[in-house]
């Protein structure tokens, strides 16, 4: 779960710093602000994806999700990318919960035989 985890928020980080590069041409805010708020989202993305041996960072990875969609305020498409990274985020979350379960069961069912 923690790899697949990992890749969603890698590839999400870069997403985050071509939007970046996307809205210093189509936003009316200042060129420093922007660069600031896709600093801080892509590099959030990578910090995030190193933390996720911890399990927290599911949960700061979850809000980190919320948080990028909202960017979609400033780069619309963001709206769009963001809820496609937030489904990917959540389905890595749900089939590497339903993998490990998968997984005890049968290391379970081997021990009893």
């Amino acid at each position: 779960m923690r790899a697949i985890a990992a890749s969603v928020l890698v590839f999400e980080g870069l997403v985050v710093f071509f939007a970046t590069l996307v809205a210093l041409d189509l936003s009316d805010l200042p060129d420093r602000t922007l660069w600031l708020v896709g600093s801080i989202g892509a590099v959030a993305c990578l910090v995030v994806a190193g933390l996720l041996r911890h399990p927290w960072a599911f949960t700061v990875g979850s809000v980190l999700q919320v948080l990028l969609i909202g960017t979609g305020v400033v780069v619309p498409v963001m709206f769009f990318l963001g809820a496609l990274f937030a489904g990917l985020w959540f389905l890595a979350l749900f089939l590497g919960r339903r993998v490990q379960r998968l997984q005890a069961a049968s290391r379970q069912q081997q021990g009893g035989r």
